[in-house]
Order: C-alpha cells, then structure tokens, then sequence
C-alpha cells in the first residue's frame, strides 16, 4: 500500500513537486492557506509556468486534494515542506514564512509520521527546528529530514520527474530512513544520499558554488575568444571530452549570474567564513565576475551607438532572467533597461509583462516584431525558442539601424550578417556590418 504524502506551501517549488509526487502514483494531499490558489489549482489553473507541467496536472489530478486546511494534512505519512524561500536586496534568505508555515503545521501530524523540509535553509537551520519540535511535540514520534530540492526555472518537470540523486539531510545518517520516506524516494529510481543534516544543507550550496565557478570560467574565456578571433563553440568540445571536466560541465558563456539562488548561495558562504574566521576571497572575485559580465551588452551598445546624432531607440526580446520561466529575479534584461534610464527600449517576452516602468522610457510591445519598430538595435536578453523562428529579413525590414547584439547565440548569426547587421555573440569574434 502506498503511502499518503502531504505538501505543506503550494508556491512555485511545492506545486511542481506536488504534481510530480502525484505522477509517481502516489495520492497527494497539497495544502496552502490562500484559499483562491488553492481554488485555481483544484480548477487545473497554474499560477506559474512550465512546459508540460499543465498537462501533467491534467493526467494525475485524480491523486491530488488541495485544501487551505491544515487538518488535511492530519492522515499524511509524510508532509513536505515546499514553500519557496525569498531573498532580500543582500541576497539573504528569508525564513519567516518558512517557520509561520511550520508552526501552522505541526500541530496536526500524525503521530509516528515523517516532516520534511523540502525549501533551502541555511546550514543548521534543520538541527535547531529538530530540537524545537522535540520540545513542542514530545511523545508524537515525528521524525523531521531535509531534503534538497532541486528545482531549476524553465525545467521543473523534468529535474522534479527524473531527480540524479536525491541528497536527505538526517538527524543521524546511520539509521535508516523511516519506510514511507523511503517508499517515496525509491519511486523515483536514482540514488539516495542519506547524511548529516548539516552535510545535506551544506550540499546545496556546494552545488551552485561549483557552478558558480564553471559559469565564471567560461564567461571569461568567452570574453578572451571575443577579443582574439576564437569561437568559444569550438573550444567547448575539447573540454566535454576532458575527463577532468565533463559532458554534463556547464560551460556556456552568460550574462553573469541570475535567479537568485547562486547570489544567495555566495553571500551564504561569506557569512559563513567571516563567522567562522575563513578565507573567502575566492567568492569575491566570482562576485565582482558577474557583476563585470552583466554589463557586456550595455559595453558593445556603448561603442557601437554613442556617435549617433539623435538618442538611440533599442529593442529588448526577452524580460525573464531565463527561458520558460516567467520569473524576473535577477534578470540581465532588466538590469539592462535600468541602467538605460532615460532611453527608449521597446520590449517583448512570451510570459512576462512588466508595468510601473513607463517613465523610465520603457515601453512593451505585443510581438517580437512590433517591438524593432524604427529602433537603433535589437538585443536579445532571454533566449526564447519562439525567437529563433522569427524572419530576420522582417526585423531587418521594420528596424532603421542593424546592430543586433544577440548574447547566446538564439538567432542565426550567419543570416544575421548577409542581411547587414553587425552581429555579437558572447564569446564569438564579432560580425562587423559590410565586413569581408
């Protein structure tokens, strides 16, 4: 008999995992306070965006009760922690919800069942919320793990349904894990992890710490390719084939870091030394490398459009910090827009609509096309798959400039040149107007 498993916090995080529980075969009961969420999700309406998590829902509904009750959670084996945990304007997380969500929780676990805490918590966190909830709830036998999420904007559907490993923070790592727990885990077919709370919480900023480093080493040798006439494309295949390196290595040249969890993971770890009397200097430089890469394009705008006699008129494809996410957090193009204050910048995004930026001179078109109308330059911050199909020939018709500065690579850079733009690509020689 399987077992009944609870989500506590239906945000972007708990609502994926949710649905991808569901669709392991498991009933699921998802809880959240806000009754109009819960509402809309029991209608099958999503307030967030994933490719193919709509259709998901709509094959495993029949699992699924949503409820704003705590009390639905009462007959639960498990109960997941799943809310989304913010970050200030310092990059530091924010817990509050975490523990009111918490405290609204407990009181109605059964006894002898399983809380885990799904949302990313400071090293420490769980320990000290495991002694509490001895206190608090002496004689229940609840058993309380951290789990590492593992939730990636734009492919939450597939890491949610094919996990590489799944890392189970324990209050002691040699016991072995209680059955329902362990039931849930296995249905997902790749490995357990199981260590010391502190190891577990520690692992995941592990992770982005060395993607950090991967991001920040081909960001500046994309710019090296950039500056001596290589391609960063070529390059790449010689370290795939490193063993040292990796097929699966990120190495795919950026805007700097974006979405919030990376920058959060470094502040985590600078605190953690100066608390702890280390060396973090190395965190610094990754820090001060975003910051530089993040104003690669204001650089080629700068050089290519300071000569022109009246202000420039720049068109912006993509507002999302990624592609197939509608978030916004950290995202190059609005950074982008803010430092062009004063400038008009047309822009267009397949999921995001941006408002309250009127006077900056920002102004939002209905489609990619509408929005080169009689500009200057076309840049395209997020590489939508949607923007490879378009017809440069009709860009190139309604704009009255041709720089087109294209970071990633999303657009046809050789079509983009016979049509006489100047073409800039992140670490590929740039592709000057009427050059030979």
């Amino acid at each position: 008999m399987r077992s009944l498993i609870g989500f506590a916090g239906l945000s972007h995080l708990g609502i994926v995992s949710s649905i991808a529980t569901a669709a392991q075969g498991f009933d699921v009961v998802a809880y959240d306070p806000k009754t109009d969420l819960v509402a809309s999700l029991a209608e099958g309406r999503l307030p967030v965006h994933e490719p193919g998590l709509a259709e998901l829902l709509q094959q495993n509904s029949g699992r699924m009760t949503f409820s704003a009750s705590t009390r639905a959670l009462s007959n639960c084996d498990i109960v997941v922690l799943s809310i989304d945990v913010p970050t200030d304007a310092n990059n530091q997380s924010d817990l509050s919800a975490l523990d009111k969500l918490v405290d609204a929780v407990v009181g109605d676990l059964a006894s002898g069942s399983t809380l885990v805490i799904l949302s990313q918590v400071r090293p420490g966190y769980t320990r000290t919320l495991s002694r509490r909830l001895n206190h608090l709830l002496a004689g229940k036998n609840i058993q309380l793990h951290y789990q590492v999420e593992t939730l990636v904007f734009g492919r939450a559907v597939e890491r949610a349904m094919h996990p590489e490993r799944f890392i189970v923070g324990c209050a002691d790592p040699r016991e072995a894990l209680p059955g329902a727990f362990h039931q849930l885990l296995t249905a997902f077919g790749c490995p357990i992890l199981p260590m010391r709370y502190e190891s577990a919480e520690l692992a995941k900023i592990a992770i982005n710490i060395f993607l950090t480093a991967s991001v920040t080493a081909s960001n500046t040798l994309a710019e090296v390719c950039e500056k001596i006439g290589a391609d960063w494309a070529e390059v790449v295949p010689a370290l795939r084939l490193d063993k040292r390196i990796g097929e699966h290595a990120y190495l795919s040249p950026g805007l700097g870091l974006a979405g919030g969890n990376l920058e959060r993971d470094l502040a985590t770890v600078k605190g953690l030394a100066a608390e702890h009397g280390s060396d973090a200097t190395i965190i610094d430089a990754y820090i001060g490398n975003s910051r530089y890469r993040r104003d690669w394009v204001l650089r080629v705008l700068h050089s290519h459009l300071a000569g022109l006699k009246n202000p420039p008129v720049l068109a912006v494809w993509g507002l999302a910090y990624k592609p197939n996410t509608h978030s916004t957090k950290n995202s190059p193009a609005l950074s982008l827009i803010d430092a062009l204050s004063g400038v008009a910048v047309r822009g267009y995004d397949p999921q995001v609509t941006l408002t309250g930026r009127d006077e900056t001179g920002f102004t939002q078109a209905r489609t990619a096309v509408e929005a080169c109308a009689n500009t200057d330059a076309l840049v395209v911050m997020t590489p939508w798959a949607e923007f490879a199909q378009i017809d440069l020939a009709a860009v190139q018709e309604v704009m009255r400039g041709r720089l087109l500065i294209d970071p990633f690579g999303c657009l046809d850079g050789e079509r983009a040149s016979q049509l006489g733009f100047s073409y800039f690509k992140l670490g590929y020689p740039a592709q000057e107007r009427n050059a030979a």
